[in-house]
């Protein structure tokens, strides 16, 4: 909950957030998202199931954002994320990841030569606009794992996306499994696995929308 923005996220369910002015607003938005976030996952998950109301919904933690959360961002980790990673949800975190990315490629692949309508959405970008964004901010947050990117930015769009879903996923397990320091050089805190899941599928999900939402 930040001053001026509230999210609202699935624990269990990476990807599915949304935001609103106030925590009713927000909770609504997620509720509203539901059905297309479950047709993103359904080939790996199909029996997800979906309140009715915001009634419905279990709030299980409430926190205090920060200037991320009212800049436009989900920047306040779950105490949830904390948890130990097993290899069965590892494995899970992937998979829902995975689809995410593939949920992203999917509209790129269908908006490629299409122009998007103008906008506050996207605050405009067209489709190489938007690419960029999203490539830029995985970079940022795969070295809050403490992973070096080599991903080329200047690659074609669909070869960009299946290289940052590939180092994505590399990054994830090799977090999970400790190949990756939980420290920065400087003793900096980095993210842990759960969180670097949560944060990259929303943001993937965020923008996958948005180009379906404002392909002409």
């Amino acid at each position: 909950v930040g001053n001026r923005r509230t999210f609202a996220g699935a624990v269990d369910w990476p990807g599915w957030c949304r935001s609103g002015r106030d925590e009713i607003a927000a909770l609504e938005a997620l509720l509203s998202y539901g059905p297309r976030y479950g047709r993103v996952i359904e080939t790996i998950h199909p029996e997800l199931e979906l309140a009715e109301s915001s009634s419905d919904l279990f709030i299980t933690q409430r926190l205090t954002g920060n200037s991320t959360t009212d800049f436009g961002a989900p920047g306040v980790i779950p105490t949830a994320d904390a948890d130990e990673l097993d290899r069965g949800e590892l494995d899970r975190l992937a998979a829902l990841l995975g689809a995410c990315w593939q949920a992203f490629d999917h509209a790129v692949a269908d908006a490629h030569g299409k122009p998007l309508r103008k906008g506050p959405r996207g605050g405009g970008r067209d489709l190489t606009g938007v690419l960029q964004h999203v490539a830029d901010a995985n970079k940022a947050y795969l070295a809050r794992l403490a992973w070096k990117s080599t991903t080329d930015l200047e690659a074609k769009p669909l070869s960009l996306v299946n290289q940052m879903l590939d180092e994505s996923l590399s990054a994830l397990t090799a977090a999970a499994t400790g190949d990756l320091p939980s420290k920065g050089p400087r003793g900096g805190k980095l993210w842990v696995p759960r969180y670097f899941v949560r944060r990259v599928a929303w943001h993937v999900l965020d923008h996958a929308w948005e180009i379906e939402d404002r392909v002409g």
